[in-house]
């Protein structure tokens, strides 16, 4: 699905490419800096002490989520001096890519720069010979990882309209809303490998926030409909 929206909504468009270019780039610098802070965090702290542990991992992934939101909302500022600067430099006033289109380009960079860290974690756990679930592990591991990575690409690609939107006409609630989401998905992972635990919720408002952005960039039921029915 991932690779479905870059090659039917943005792999033509090369001002489109560098905007996702540049989002990814925006979540890989967040990462490394939170990585950092959490890898600080654990070698000053005694690695036998398991509550600590447990503790520094979960605010890790706390502080990164929130150093994403906080990336994110820069990237929407220097998107909004790069539209400043198009309108500038064109002919009709007009800048070649709304808002609106850069907040979903902007998204799915977002996302399929975390899917891709994803995949690598997927797989560095895959090499070398052995079978999933031997020691009364789940069997579903990989398989339900596959689709945590997918709902997290949808999910960064709808937050990304929301943040965007709630910047643009300065409605904070918007902005906290996705803040509270993230942190709500990411929190659900700790209850793996009780899978149901963090897919369910994750699917769950990966479906409300689709609706959400759908309905704020002026989609309505009408439209929805004549599109299913081709018309």
């Amino acid at each position: 699905p991932a690779l479905g929206l870059f090659l039917f909504t943005i792999a033509r468009d090369p001002l489109r490419i560098i905007i996702l270019i540049a989002g990814a780039f925006f979540w890989l610098v967040s990462l490394l800096l939170s990585s950092l802070i959490w890898f600080i965090a654990v070698k000053a702290s005694d690695p036998r002490d398991e509550p600590l542990q447990k503790g520094l991992l979960i605010f890790g992934v706390m502080f990164s989520v929130l150093l994403q939101e906080a990336f994110r909302f820069l990237y929407y500022k220097l998107l909004r001096k790069a539209i400043e600067g198009l309108v500038a430099l064109s002919e009709d006033g007009c800048s070649p890519i709304s808002i609106q289109q850069m907040a979903y380009v902007a998204g799915v960079g977002f996302g399929l720069m975390s899917g891709a860290f994803s995949m690598i974690n997927l797989l560095a756990d895959a090499l070398g010979p052995g079978t999933v679930g031997i020691h009364g592990d789940s069997q579903l591991y990989f398989l339900t990882s596959a689709f945590m990575t997918m709902v997290l690409i949808f999910l960064h690609t709808f937050w990304g309209i929301l943040f965007f939107h709630g910047c643009e006409h300065q409605r904070w609630w918007e902005i906290t809303a996705v803040v509270v989401m993230h942190l709500a998905v990411s929190g659900s992972t700790f209850c793996n490998p009780l899978y149901v635990g963090s897919l369910v919720p994750s699917y769950l408002l990966m479906a409300t926030a689709a609706v959400w952005a759908y309905l704020l960039s002026g989609g309505s039921a009408q439209n929805l409909r004549r599109f299913l029915l081709c018309k």
